[in-house]
C-alpha cells in the first residue's frame, strides 16, 4: 500500500462513516455508503491483506481508517488462526499492544475499543500457544503504572480481557472455550481481580492524582473490573444472560482471603456512599455479587455471620441517611440488594 492508496481508502471511510461523498468511483462520480463497504470488506478477505491494515494503522490520521483497519485485523486473525505461526501470532500481539501504548491516549474511543478486542481475541486464541499470550495481564500492570491515560487503558484491557475468555466465540467449540477459561480462571482471573480492587483502594487514599473527570473514568473501570471478575463463570454453567440473576457466586476457595475481608466491603460501602452514578450503582452491584458467595467458602458459619453483620451494618447506615436513593439506579441495585439477602440467607441468621 502507498499514500495513494491510503488516501482511497480513507474517503472510502469518510463516505461509510459520515456519507461524505469524497470517495469517487472509476468514471469519477461519487460512490454510496453500500460501495464503500463492499470495497472496505475487501480488507477482511485474505490474510495477505495484514500488512496494508498494519500501514493505515501506522500511518494514517483517520480515525475511521484506523477503526476500519483494527476492525479488519480482528477479523482475518479470528477467521485464518490457523494460517499464522506461533512467532507470526506474538508479533501481531506485540505489535498491537506497542501500537496501545503509544499511539492510545491520542485515540478515538471507538478505535480504542477496536485495537483493545484485537489483542484480548489473539490471547483468547492463542492462550495455550505460547507463554507469551498468558503473560498479558503482567503487560497490562505497566500500562497501569504508567500516565492516568495509561491506567485508564490498562483497565479497560482487562474489562476486555475478561469478557472475552468468559464469552464463547463463534466458530470455535464449546470444549475449547471451556478449556480456555478455565485456565484463564486459574492463572490470571484472580489477580486481575485484585488490581481491579487495588485502584479502587488507591482513588479512595489518593494515592493517583488525577482530574475530577479521569478519576471518575478511572473508578468506573475498576467497579466495572470488580463486578466482571466476579460475574466470571467460575464452574462453566454458562447461564443463559436473560435470567434476571444467578443465585450463588462459586468463586474459588483461593480468593477467601479477599471476598470475606471487611475493608472490601467498606471499601465498595464508601464508593457507593461518596460517588454518583453509574459508579455508586456499580458498587452496590459488586456489593450485591459479594453477598451472593456460596455458603461453603466461609471457613465456618460464625466467620458468614461476622460477614453478614457487616452487610447488615453498611445497609442500615444507607437507610438511615438515605445515601443515593433519589438515584433510580441506585434504587434499583439496592432492592436487588435486599432481594439477594432474602433468597442467600435464612431470617434466623440476620
Amino acid at each position: 500500500m502507498d499514500a495513494s492508496q491510503l488516501a482511497q481508502v480513507e474517503a472510502l471511510c469518510e463516505t461509510l462513516y459520515t456519507g461524505s461523498t469524497s470517495a469517487k468511483s472509476d468514471s469519477g462520480g461519487p460512490i454510496s455508503r453500500q460501495d464503500a463497504q463492499a470495497r472496505l470488506l475487501s480488507l477482511q478477505s485474505s490474510a495477505d491483506y495484514i500488512p496494508q491494515c498494519q500501514y493505515i494503522l501506522d500511518h494514517s490520521t483517520s480515525h475511521y481508517a484506523r477503526l476500519v483497519a483494527s476492525n479488519s485485523l480482528t477479523e482475518l486473525i479470528t477467521t485464518h488462526w490457523n494460517n499464522f505461526t506461533v512467532p507470526q501470532r506474538i508479533d501481531i500481539r506485540n505489535y498491537v499492544l506497542g501500537y496501545l501504548a503509544n499511539q492510545g491516549p491520542g485515540l478515538q474511543d471507538f478505535v480504542v475499543i477496536s485495537l483493545i478486542k484485537l489483542v484480548c481475541r489473539i490471547t483468547k486464541l492463542g492462550w495455550f500457544d505460547d507463554p507469551t499470550h498468558r503473560e498479558l495481564t503482567d503487560d497490562v500492570t505497566k500500562f497501569l503504572q504508567a500516565t492516568i491515560d495509561h491506567c485508564i487503558l490498562g483497565l479497560k484491557i482487562l474489562n476486555q480481557l475478561v469478557d472475552e475468555l468468559n464469552i464463547p466465540t463463534t466458530g470455535r467449540t464449546l470444549t475449547q472455550h471451556r478449556k480456555t477459561s478455565v485456565s484463564f480462571r486459574d492463572v490470571c482471573l484472580f489477580k486481575v481481580f485484585q488490581l481491579g480492587l487495588t485502584t479502587l483502594k488507591q482513588l479512595q487514599s489518593r494515592a493517583i492524582s488525577a482530574e475530577p473527570k479521569q478519576e471518575a473514568i478511572l473508578g468506573e473501570q475498576a467497579l466495572s473490573l470488580t463486578v466482571r471478575c466476579l460475574n466470571f463463570d467460575f464452574i462453566g454453567t454458562n447461564p443463559d444472560e436473560s435470567t434476571e440473576d444467578v443465585g450463588t457466586i462459586q468463586a474459588p476457595t483461593a480468593w477467601r482471603t479477599f471476598l470475606q475481608d471487611g475493608g472490601t466491603l467498606e471499601l465498595l460501602f464508601d464508593f457507593y456512599a461518596n460517588t454518583e452514578p453509574p459508579r455508586s450503582s456499580k458498587a452496590m452491584e459488586a456489593i450485591i455479587l459479594l453477598c451472593s458467595i456460596r455458603r461453603s467458602l466461609f471457613p465456618s458459619d460464625k466467620d458468614r455471620a461476622i460477614f453478614l453483620g457487616r452487610v447488615m451494618s453498611g445497609i442500615r447506615e444507607l437507610l438511615s441517611k438515605q445515601t443515593g436513593l433519589q438515584h433510580q439506579d441506585n434504587y434499583h441495585q439496592f432492592c436487588r440488594l435486599l432481594g439477594r439477602l432474602k433468597a442467600n440467607y435464612q431470617l434466623s441468621e440476620l
